[in-house]
């Protein structure tokens, strides 16, 4: 699972070069979590990592060079990238 990670987050730091590597793997986590919880709640089948990985990477090419914007309007993610470098940098 973590080659699956490391490998999406260098695609996203490529697409955008405005995210620390460290950011990367952040928004590739919270983007697997969230395709995979909202599957779940809708009631749909899991369809394993492969799929979830492809969706994320279609995720990544398609929005990844303006991700960055993303955190400047929404307080709830720059939280959570807040609260992960506070944690790292311990």
């Amino acid at each position: 699972m973590q080659e699956r990670f490391e490998r999406l987050a260098e695609r996203l730091a490529e697409k955008n070069q405005q995210l620390s590597r460290d950011e990367a793997r952040t928004w590739v986590e919270l983007l697997w979590e969230d395709f995979d919880s909202t599957r779940a709640k809708a009631g749909e089948k899991y369809q394993g990592k492969d799929v979830t990985e492809q969706i994320v990477l279609r995720w990544i090419d398609q929005y990844g060079p303006r991700l960055h914007d993303f955190l400047a309007n929404n307080p709830k993610y720059a939280r959570m990238f807040e609260r992960k470098n506070n944690s790292e940098n311990k």
